[in-house]
């Protein structure tokens, strides 16, 4: 009975054990088929995450160019070197190679591998130069590489560096057009699939891009490269000739609103990354308030014309050379006696427009004033730009109302000026202003009366005459027309007695305006620091070389039946 029940034992353990083996097998097989046939997906996912993957492709940087098609910015090809720690750190024999090709100290390079050691992947120079990266690329089986990246070049440096602006490492758009037009130059970066060995490292591309990259695009600016270089030149003369704390300019088609040139001193490098700092940035233009002095006299003009209460013939009384509001008074340089409209204009009378002044409404001329632009944005869209400052009539005084007409109490850009004045250099049509080169020209809005309009460019004519305070500001074969100003600077308290800006803001050919320009000089230095003695000649050689270059024919030409402009759209 013992030896048939152990057989019986046995039996069944081995039947137990087979059963077991057996339930095993079955599993592994159905395990195996799950993962053939329905987890398939799942593993592949899984090994992708360890063996593939994503990298990002940067797109190239569309170019800014001239109206020309000149380059003003331009991205070129400039990898940058990136490492994987937990890799290169196992080899510290290559440490010297790579510090030497980086131009950093051992020290250095050890310092950051061993704080980024959990680390994969870090950056360790960005933008290197072609010997650099040749130097790097026998690098990479140790897990160094070079990533594709682009690096921004300005042709034009410092002529058109506030202006055109600069982008960052990563070649985003930080100041300037680079900034304003951003996205439409950036473009859209690619995507591609990369097998990684057990390294960590690159081996082979996947199916080519899984996104593909959209360069950005090329945009075509108004300005003129020849015309930049040459008010860059003048501008920085008279600076440095004045020992002014600074200086801007710009010149703006009157049909179009296109500017052609815009420049600011002091400059700066924008290739330079050590120079992009401070001040040096800002344009100008765009982004600092002055008071603009004289220049606005004839802005009241347009005032007095327009409410029907005046006319070009009508005589002003300004004797004795001075006129007393309320506790204050308000002085000519001399006594001009009486003048008619004209006159004023020609001779800067303070007392001639204040007296106008006062026989208007406040809100009547504050509206004027309104629909020339300021207080409002130009319409450029340049990053920074500012609208100034310009205060209801209804608040005015009768001395706000009286010293707004010569330019004080009134914050405007040199950029809105320049506006302003190719509303009367236009017919009386105030445009957009644009930094973009235009194919027709564009209609803009009409402010004021055509008629009144051509009134005030035959006032302004006369300020160029050499019985004028504008006359050095003529140009050889044209006619001008303009006007200076001179406004002491705001301080705490009031304004200072030996701080100015010195301007002049006109237009030519006066026969058929096709260019305006404003010049402004922040605290020139020296005898005389008026705006007929500072900013007229600048302007003159500014004027000078914009109607050369642009193509614009000699008024004595153009009477003897001879016109061979390109117009307005030129």
């Amino acid at each position: 009975m013992g030896k048939v029940k152990a057989k019986a034992e046995m039996h069944n353990r081995r039947t137990i054990a087979f059963a077991i083996v057996v339930a095993v097998a079955v599993g592994l097989l159905a395990r195996t088929g799950y993962l053939q046939l329905i987890g398939n997906d799942k593993l592949q996912q899984e090994a992708a995450k360890r063996q593939v993957r994503h990298v990002s492709v940067p797109a190239y940087r569309g170019m800014l160019l001239d109206r020309h098609g000149e380059p003003l910015a331009i991205s070129t090809p400039m990898p940058s070197v990136y490492v994987n720690p937990q890799q290169f750190i196992q080899y510290p024999e290559k440490w010297p190679v790579l510090a030497k090709a980086l131009g950093i100290s051992q020290s250095d390079l050890e310092e950051r591998l061993q704080s980024s050691q959990h680390l994969k992947f870090i950056y360790l120079r960005r933008l290197v130069q072609p010997q650099t990266a040749r130097e790097v690329r026998a690098l990479k089986k140790y897990g160094v590489g070079l990533e594709r990246a682009f690096r921004r070049y300005y042709p034009a440096a410092d002529v058109s560096a506030q202006l055109v602006g600069f982008t960052n490492i990563s070649d985003r758009g930080q100041e300037g057009i680079e900034l304003a037009l951003d996205e439409q130059l950036a473009g859209v970066p690619g995507e591609r699939r990369l097998l990684i060995n057990l390294r960590q490292q690159g081996v082979e591309a996947i199916g080519g891009e899984v996104k593909p990259v959209k360069p950005g695009r090329d945009v075509q600016l108004s300005i003129d490269i020849r015309l930049q270089y040459l008010v860059y030149r003048e501008l920085q003369d008279a600076v440095e000739k004045y020992q002014a704390r600074a200086g801007s300019a710009v010149v703006m088609n009157v049909h179009t609103g296109e500017v052609v040139a815009l420049v600011n001193q002091p400059s700066f490098n924008p290739n330079d990354v050590s120079e992009r700092f401070g001040e040096s940035p800002r344009n100008r233009v765009v982004t600092d308030l002055l008071e603009p002095g004289s220049t606005m006299k004839i802005f009241l003009m347009a005032a007095a014309l327009e409410s029907g209460q005046y006319r070009l013939s009508d005589k002003i009384p300004t004797a004795p050379g001075h006129v007393r509001i309320g506790k204050y008074t308000i002085k000519d340089h001399r006594n001009y006696g009486t003048l008619d409209l004209s006159g004023i204009i020609q001779k800067s009378s303070n007392v001639g427009v204040t007296r106008i002044a006062l026989g208007l409404d406040p809100v009547q001329q504050w509206e004027v004033l309104d629909r020339f632009g300021f207080g409002h944005l130009t319409g450029s869209e340049f990053p920074g730009e500012v609208e100034g400052k310009l205060t209801h009539g209804s608040e005015w005084g009768r001395i706000q109302q009286a010293t707004v007409t010569f330019g004080y109490g009134v914050s405007v850009t040199t950029l809105q000026l320049a506006r302003a004045y190719a509303a009367i250099a236009s017919g009386g049509t105030l445009p957009d202003v644009t930094f973009l080169k235009q194919k027709k020209q564009r209609s803009g809005t009409r402010i004021i009366n055509e008629q009144t309009a051509r009134v005030l460019q035959m006032m302004l004519e006369t300020v160029i005459r050499p019985e004028g305070t504008g006359y050095r500001a003529r140009v050889s074969g044209y006619r001008v027309a303009g006007k200076t100003g001179t406004s002491r600077k705001s301080i705490a308290g009031g304004y200072s007695e030996d701080r100015y800006y010195a301007l002049f803001a006109g237009f030519a050919p006066a026969s058929r305006p096709e260019y305006v320009a404003v010049v402004a000089i922040d605290e020139p230095i020296g005898e005389t620091v008026s705006g007929g003695s500072v900013a007229a000649p600048v302007f003159s050689q500014i004027m000078a070389g914009t109607l050369r270059l642009m193509g614009s024919v000699p008024d004595k030409l153009k009477t003897a039946g001879v016109n061979r402009s390109k117009g307005a759209g030129s």
